[in-house]
């Protein structure tokens, strides 16, 4: 029988409970610091290209500033089940200034509302358009399903022991 995977590695990234959250409309989280020093989570609409979580930002946002001085970031995509599953990663953001629209905020706006986010899109694809491109290949990669793989890497009947 094969090891399971631990907690970090990138493989977990092909895991079917990786898999099903990066192609879903759940919104990503994304943690980092603010210029304040403050730590900040923001819900945002992803893109998994296949080597990045990618979010976009309009330009002029604070959150642009804070992710160029401290690029280190935390991602968790989950949904609530039952049973929960959850997908966390950590990695550090690059961002890209853009003229128009980034073209995975494009993808994400239709796999999340698929026509009605075509439309939006095509609405603000004007001329002077500025956005950023928030790209985050992961470094560190983790599941729970809670069926199989549990947080502290305990096995369900310690998990199930906890708090007794």
């Amino acid at each position: 029988m094969t090891p399971p995977l631990r907690q970090g590695d990138l493989a977990l990234l092909d895991t079917d409970v990786a898999r099903r959250l990066l192609a879903s409309t759940e919104l990503a989280r994304l943690a980092y610091v603010a210029t304040d020093g403050t730590p900040r989570v923001l819900p945002m609409l992803f893109h998994w290209n296949g080597h990045e979580v990618v979010m976009s930002t309009f330009a002029g946002t604070a959150k642009i500033a804070a992710l160029r001085a401290r690029p280190a970031v935390a991602i968790t995509i989950d949904r609530a089940g039952p049973p929960p599953e959850v997908l966390l990663v950590r990695g550090n953001a690059v961002v890209t200034d853009v003229d128009g629209v980034v073209p995975e905020y494009a993808a994400a706006q239709h796999r999340y509302y698929g026509e009605q986010g075509d439309a939006g899109v095509a609405e603000l694809d004007r001329p002077g358009l500025k956005m950023a491109r928030i790209a985050v290949r992961p470094e560190w990669a983790g599941t729970f399903d809670f069926q199989e793989r549990f947080p502290g890497g305990t096995t369900p009947e310690e998990f199930a022991r906890r708090g007794r």
